[in-house]
């Protein structure tokens, strides 16, 4: 398992720069994508996706990558999961990220997935975290939930046959898409997590990198710096 801290910095200037113009949306589209689901389990709650950034929206694109049809890639650097698909093309879903220091990348599998599924954090995140006890895994972890943390889906990765304790899973909190803000997971959007998980099947590979640095190639079970 790899870990980074992340850094940034900004300039300023003098010069106007006009606003970029958001792209014209079919809006009943996105309210179908994104409704309520009153069939699921746990009802989910429509998202207001309005207030997202429309680049964070559900969306075929080109495949940014030479990988295989059926590969789901995260771009760490512009907060996207990407589900490659034939001719080229993509669906890009919009992420949220872990915070500096909690961030793992490099060459896995979906070893497994899960329907609504019960959270244990890890040790480690028990003893960091002593609220969480009660969820521990010599607790049986949360229950299944609107509140869990791992949401609606989570798909498990795996390197090595080793699982990296790192998921990809559904969450609530839609505002945190975009942003680098959970303790080392992929969150999606509920309804965006259950039409990933409709689409792959367990053993699917994936690739966590950063697509915005030079293009290197990773070598499976190797970890890549992001």
């Amino acid at each position: 398992m790899a870990t980074t801290v992340l850094a940034g910095c900004t300039t300023t200037s003098n010069q106007t720069v006009a606003a970029p113009v958001e792209p014209s949306v079919d809006n009943s589209m996105l309210a179908s994508m994104y409704g309520p689901m009153p069939e699921e389990q746990f009802p989910l709650p429509a998202i207001p996706y309005q207030k997202i950034p429309s680049r964070f929206h559900r969306q075929m694109v080109a495949n940014p990558t030479s990988e295989r049809p059926g590969t789901i890639i995260v771009d760490t650097s512009n907060h996207f999961l990407y589900l490659t698909m034939e001719g080229g093309q993509a669906m890009r879903y919009g992420v949220g990220l872990g915070r500096a220091g909690f961030e793992w990348a490099g060459r896995g599998v979906i070893q497994y997935k899960r329907q609504w599924p019960r959270w244990t954090p890890p040790d480690e995140m028990v003893a960091r975290q002593p609220e969480l006890q009660p969820y521990s895994i010599a607790n049986g972890g949360m229950d299944p939930g609107l509140n869990n943390p791992l949401g609606a889906r989570a798909l498990y990765i795996f390197q090595n046959n080793q699982d990296t304790l790192y998921r990809i899973h559904g969450s609530p909190e839609w505002w945190t898409i975009g942003k680098s803000v959970s303790s080392g997971c992929v969150r999606m959007l509920n309804q965006d997590i259950i039409d990933l998980y409709n689409r792959v099947p367990g053993k699917t590979p994936i690739l966590v990198m950063n697509l915005s640095a030079p293009m290197v190639a990773v070598a499976p079970g190797l970890p890549q710096p992001v």
